[in-house]
């Protein structure tokens, strides 16, 4: 079947919103549709060179950055302050490693979340779930829940300053920083495709790296056959219960020409569960030969809820399931070649431990997150030193 931006249309689409008005959907999609690019093809392509560099241990990737980005707390301060971060862990893993450290942000664009219910209860009260700022409103409010896709003008306008904003930082200190989220909304991400006129081939010109999860990868996927005929280097998120057959046939439909620096395996497995699930996809995927990037996200797979209910993240279980990823990596042969963190510059209190030893007491203290917790900057450096120690015992990607 010949790919188009808008093939997806002949698939199942799973987590998008119940719009209550498609022509103004539509309407604004196509409004979209002659707004400039957020980014370039010659970045794009730079990135795929440089993840392609990962893959073969001759760099190491770092991704960070917010769980879901919002319109009320976006300012020049706040992006500063994750940019300084990113910088100080980079600069940690890559004087350990040796290796140039590939900054990319979970930010610029990370304002659409999946969520595990289509709707929200409280008493007797349903509303439709909050999706992200690009959809909804946080509140438990019946118009602020209606999605709108007038949102999505605003999140357009806030990732491309945050993009201008960032491109002053990097070239201030001489760094290069490309941007990423979750290809969720699938209108949105169309609407931001572009061709090159040189190459011929599409762009995702939304960000430089999208990812797709596990709730949206499932056979006859939607968001599977968008991806598919982007230029962009993708992720795919590997979580406990997938089955190696699936995810070779996602390589297979995805990359079947095997690009290097086209796809990185993101491994969430959970600190109890990363040393059972992880080696049969190691080893299943080392078998096919297939040039991929494996980084692991620690932060999915160890999310709880304490007994008043507030989701929070334990830092201890986070560093367990990365000192896992790293050994089953190892075991495998197969190089551990970067992490994809929840972060933030500000010093918030939703994850626990550290060396604050931040408690469950503590959270309501800055507990600002508006969807997962996030390690605040202390415990993001604590998270770099174990991350920095692995890469200089060369059990990772200097093998």
């Amino acid at each position: 079947m010949t790919w188009t931006p808008d093939s997806w249309r002949r698939f199942e689409a799973r987590q998008q919103p119940d719009y209550p008005d498609p022509a103004a959907l539509a309407a604004a999609t196509r409004e979209l549709e002659a707004y400039p690019p957020l980014v370039r093809p010659r970045e794009i392509d730079a990135l795929r060179i440089a993840l392609a560099e990962a893959q073969a241990g001759r760099a190491f990737l770092l991704q960070g950055g917010d769980c879901a980005e919002s319109f009320a707390e976006f300012s020049a301060e706040n992006i500063a302050a994750i940019f300084r971060l990113g910088a100080a862990m980079a600069g940690r893993l890559g004087a350990a490693s040796g290796l140039p450290v590939i900054r990319l942000g979970r930010l610029a664009g990370q304002f659409a979340k999946p969520r595990s219910a289509p709707v929200e209860r409280q008493g007797d009260i349903a509303l439709p779930v909050y999706r992200g700022d690009i959809v909804n409103q946080i509140g438990f409010d019946a118009a602020g829940r209606r999605p709108d896709p007038e949102r999505m003008f605003r999140a357009y306008a806030q990732a491309g300053a945050t993009l201008s904003h960032l491109e002053k930082l990097a070239a201030a200190d001489g760094s290069v920083f490309h941007a990423s989220h979750e290809a969720l909304l699938l209108p949105f991400e169309q609407a931001l495709v572009r061709r090159d006129e040189g190459s011929g081939r599409a762009y995702a010109s939304s960000a430089h790296f999208l990812w797709i999860g596990q709730r949206t990868f499932f056979p006859g996927s939607a968001h599977v056959e968008f991806v598919r005929g982007l230029a962009n280097p993708v992720g795919i998120k590997c979580a406990p219960g997938l089955a190696p057959d699936l995810l070779l046939g996602l390589l297979d439909r995805i990359d079947p020409g095997g690009e290097p620096g086209r796809i990185t395996l993101i491994s969430r497995m959970g600190h109890d569960r990363v040393a059972m699930s992880l080696p049969p996809l190691l080893d299943a995927v080392r078998a096919s030969g297939r040039p991929v990037l494996w980084a692991c996200d620690p932060m999915h797979g160890n999310t709880l809820r304490t007994a008043a209910g507030t989701k929070t993240r334990p830092l201890e279980r986070i560093l367990a399931e990365l000192e896992g990823f790293f050994a089953a990596a190892a075991a495998a042969g197969v190089r551990g070649a970067g992490i994809h963190i929840e972060m933030t510059g500000r010093n918030v209190t939703e994850c626990t431990g550290g060396g604050a030893r931040l408690t469950e007491a503590d959270l309501a203290d800055r507990y600002h997150t508006h969807c997962d917790p996030r390690l605040n900057p202390a415990q993001a450096m604590e998270l770099a030193e174990l991350v920095a120690g692995a890469l200089a015992e060369r059990v990772t990607v200097l093998g």
